[in-house]
């Protein structure tokens, strides 16, 4: 059984990279690898191999049962046909993600893909969607490159309950001294991972954490992601604290979003085909296009992308949390925002954010879902309303009307019925992922539904 890597990158020689990498292993005294995936409730989980079968479980993978992708982040198990107690897949890993863990001794970790027994992409893999999504990019000549900019909060936990470790204000040096010790392990970890720190500031909320790191090819972006997120937690708990990348970990406090930032390249990735000078805001027309198809999507979009119960607590105007269908220039209440270029480097930077996101989502399904929209918009020749300079919730209604500024959903459950709506979202994901995905969320509407909100913010701030 071969990775799907084979499929990505042509000429790779497969058995040299698997030989490097356990050389890489050996060499610092590795104990255990951990093969992990994101679920379809954006939960990271896993398996991990002893370094005498390593070798080759590299190729093999390993067993895991068909119905671990219809489990929800409570460990309940949705109703799936097909996803039960019989039936196995493989977690067979992608050599280009292996890392020796900075945060765990003497363990490794590496990412995978879901493979069928005969030897396929598994139908409810969102990690094979992504790569799905970046295929028919990719008859366009185009490339997707993404950042995702996620924010944390850094809590101790004092009996049952999570409490900030500081209540600094908005980008206020004392909240980056509060946390340095930390914050320089994890810069630390992750450039020894390859990930390349841009910038680092103690956010709004208290104890709220902002750290960004580069852009990447979509598939490497969301792959980082997971990386990210499981060093920034692993580090955290080295320091006796917990790391939450919850929406809204505390009902009083600023919410934690994970905006994805994104342009669109030639497939040698020479030219920013979301660049044109002579365009509004420095924007081409397929950069409209795709912008267009996303905002024409995004009621059901943000089911993929805000993929929490506790999602839509965040989600809310006057936030600077994108709770209206707009976008703008430097407009952080809309959901698309145009960044501003840097100067003298305006064609390479140009890129659009979407804040409709958090760290609940799986970045596989959410980059997915958001190629997918945007595909559309080129496809149908989309075009963008006009750009909102203003608070959109200080506008008159009627106005908002006019250039189809919708409340965007204020409920998973919402958002949810908007996407088994959205033919085009659906049919991207393929009925296996679009079915188990919905069945798992609208399980966990069903269970928080019947507890109080004190759970809610128990369970989603130490899940994510």
């Amino acid at each position: 059984m071969a990775s799907t890597i084979t499929e990505r990158e042509p000429g790779v020689d497969l058995d040299a990279r698997r030989r490097e990498i356990v050389a890489r292993a050996e060499a610092a005294g590795l104990r255990l690898v951990r093969y992990l995936y994101c679920d379809n409730d954006g939960i990271i989980r896993g398996k991990s191999t002893g370094m005498a079968g390593f070798r080759d479980r590299l190729q093999t993978g390993i067993g895991l049962t068909l119905a671990m992708q219809a489990f929800t982040m409570l460990d309940h198990l949705a109703s799936v046909e097909g996803m039960g107690p019989v039936g196995e897949i493989r977690l067979v890993p992608d050599p280009a993600t292996f890392e020796i863990a900075p945060y765990a001794p003497h363990t490794g970790v590496v990412l995978v893909d879901m493979m069928s027994l005969d030897g396929k992409p598994y139908a409810a893999d969102g990690r094979a969607f992504l790569t799905r999504m970046i295929g028919r990019a990719a008859e366009r000549d185009l490339e997707l490159v993404a950042a995702f900019e996620p924010e944390w909060s850094l809590a101790r936990k004092e009996g049952d309950t999570f409490v900030p470790i500081d209540d600094s204000g908005c980008f206020t040096s004392y909240g980056m001294n509060v946390a340095a010790a930390v914050i320089d392990e994890i810069v630390a970890a992750l450039d020894a991972q390859g990930m390349t720190v841009e910038q680092y500031y103690a956010e709004l909320g208290w104890g709220q954490q902002e750290l960004s790191i580069r852009h990447a090819p979509a598939l490497q972006a969301a792959d980082q992601q997971i990386l990210y997120r499981e060093t920034v937690r692993g580090i955290a708990l080295r320091h006796g604290l917990y790391a939450s990348f919850a929406p809204k970990p505390w009902g009083d406090q600023a919410g934690n979003g994970c905006h994805i930032h994104f342009s669109g390249w030639n497939r040698g990735r020479t030219v920013n085909r979301f660049y044109d000078p002579a365009g509004q805001f420095g924007l081409s027309e397929l950069a409209t296009q795709i912008m267009a198809g996303i905002l024409e999507h995004l009621p059901g979009l943000v089911a993929l992308t805000c993929a929490s119960v506790n999602s839509y607590r965040r989600l809310q105007p006057q936030m600077w949390a994108s709770a209206y269908r707009i976008w703008g220039p430097d407009n952080r209440e809309g959901a698309l925002r145009v960044a501003s270029t840097f100067w003298g480097h305006e064609a390479e930077s140009t890129n659009v954010e979407l804040k409709s996101s958090d760290s609940s989502a799986n970045p596989y399904i959410a980059l997915g879902g958001v190629i997918a929209a945007g595909l559309d918009g080129i496809e149908r020749r989309l075009k963008l309303p006009p750009p909102v300079a203003v608070d959109p919730h200080t506008m008159d209604e009627g106005d908002r009307k006019v250039i189809g500024a919708d409340r965007l959903p204020t409920s998973l459950k919402e958002a949810l019925g908007n996407l088994k709506r959205d033919k085009v979202l659906t049919e991207a994901l393929g009925e296996r992922l679009a079915t188990s995905y919905m069945a798992v969320k609208e399980l966990d509407v069903e269970a928080f539904g019947k507890e109080d909100d004190a759970f809610e913010f128990r369970q989603h701030i130490y899940k994510y």
